[in-house]
């Protein structure tokens, strides 16, 4: 009674019973509404899918109220993506369905995995709440709501319902994996040296868990659950002798694990593929060590070993994409920044300020003699810092009582006016009287003439 990736079972489709007890379930040649059903399940089980929507929606006229042929047609609708055909069928079957059916549950279930498809995962909670309500043991719906509540941060919550789910469906293979996903955030201290010592990574008389301890087990988990198995298994034809570990052997839940020696080997084994790496992607050998992500941490522990993030690069960089900064390449900005640069840019333009270019700044510098320092500071420039090598510039366009303020948009104005006569220059004083006596606006060390 599953859908989605919630449970590693098939989609159940209603099975036909024999509730047909009126002349109006006999169709065509003598078929009745239990022939019907059990034609479109055939149909189903070889993945004719089309023929099965095609006989249930036929069943559906011998018996427009069947809840079984709405459910089943939802369930093909289902496997087809109709989700909203689907929709509909399920919430015609809630409709009819009698009060002590055995479908509440299964139908609400359905309707939440609708739900969390469509990334509506309010909805989805809900309505895996009340098919919860209907039967607690609904293995699909304590999945889907432990999904949503690890989407919404709640980890433990999460393993919560992901417990409760392989306690009645032991072998449920999504429940388990996104379980073991969750290890480091649900684990209690006890729990957490105990998979320590299996990995054979603590003092096996050891009591109490340490922070290192603590962040040693997320490295190892992370890297297992980064293929870090598959990894070795792929290298070697022979994993060497210590780096793997099986929990449960010879059971139907045996796992493997990376011992601390694994680990080490595969974090030493990545490192030295990924320098051959970015050297194919064209970084110079002398630059690997000093490469950055995207926030400008580097991506090489001092050990040459790649960091979490570092390991994302790699990935990236395997599949051909830039992910990485050279040593000189500036950290790009975030969006949340880029929105903060515009909002900056609109307050000083309402200000009335303009924007000019840096050549346009030190043609200011040059006419003006006049240092950065002493344009901004004294003469109405604004620099806004947008990287490390990147700066916007602005100068006071609008007339204040203050004339030094205006400096910088009167030599700005003369310089375009020599292209365009049409340029009004405007008026100001201090320039003007400096001018009259022959004098610049700054002496010769960049401070202003006062």
């Amino acid at each position: 009674m599953h859908y989605l990736k919630l449970s590693s079972n098939r989609l159940w489709i209603i099975a036909a019973v024999g509730l047909c007890l009126v002349p109006a379930c006999v169709f065509g040649a003598g078929q009745t509404l239990v022939s019907c059903l059990e034609s479109g399940k055939k149909s189903f089980a070889a993945k004719k899918y089309l023929q099965a929507q095609n006989t249930f929606t036929r069943c559906l006229k011998i018996a427009p109220d069947n809840v079984d042929a709405h459910l089943s047609l939802a369930g093909v609708l289902l496997t087809q993506e109709d989700l909203s055909g689907a929709e509909k069928q399920f919430y015609a079957a809630l409709r009819n369905m009698a009060r002590t059916s055995p479908y509440w549950s299964y139908t609400y279930s359905m309707l939440g995995d609708i739900a969390l498809k469509r990334q509506q995962n309010d909805d989805a909670l809900n309505m895996y709440s009340k098919s919860l309500e209907y039967n607690a043991a609904n293995v699909n719906s304590l999945v889907g709501k432990g999904v949503i509540l690890e989407y919404q941060g709640d980890k433990q919550g999460a393993a919560g319902y992901y417990r409760s789910a392989l306690a009645v469906e032991p072998l449920n293979l999504i429940a388990r994996k996104r379980l073991i996903s969750l290890e480091p955030d649900y684990f209690t201290d006890a729990e957490m040296l105990t998979a320590l010592k299996q990995r054979y990574a603590v003092d096996p008389n050891a009591q109490e868990l340490t922070e290192e301890n603590r962040e040693l087990f997320t490295k190892i988990h992370s890297a297992e659950q980064r293929g870090g198995l598959d990894y070795l298994k792929n290298k070697y034809t022979r994993i060497p002798q210590g780096y793997v570990a099986t929990l449960n052997k010879d059971t139907d839940f045996a796992r493997d694990i990376l011992t601390l020696d694994g680990h080490n080997a595969l974090e030493k084994s990545i490192g030295q593929d990924a320098i051959a790496v970015f050297q194919k992607a064209g970084v110079p050998v002398k630059d690997v060590f000093d490469l950055r992500d995207m926030k400008g941490e580097k991506i090489f522990t001092p050990q040459s070993t790649l960091t979490a993030s570092g390991f994302a690069v790699y990935t990236e960089a395997l599949k051909g994409r830039k992910t990485f900064l050279l040593p000189k390449e500036d950290v790009p900005p975030t969006e949340e920044f880029l929105t903060q640069v515009a909002s900056r840019v609109k307050q000083l333009q309402d200000a009335g300020y303009v924007e000019i270019t840096r050549s346009e700044l030190k043609m200011i510098e040059n006419q003006t003699k006049c240092s950065e320092k002493t344009l901004v500071t004294k003469l109405g420039v604004y620099i806004l810092n947008v990287t490390k090598n990147e700066r916007r510039y602005f100068i006071l366009a609008r007339q204040t009582a203050d004339p030094k303020k205006g400096v910088p948009y009167y030599y700005l104005m003369a310089a375009r006016a020599k292209r365009n006569p049409k340029i009004k220059v405007p008026s100001n004083s201090l320039v003007e009287s400096y001018a009259f006596y022959g004098y610049t606006v700054c002496l010769d060390d960049g401070d202003l003439l006062e």
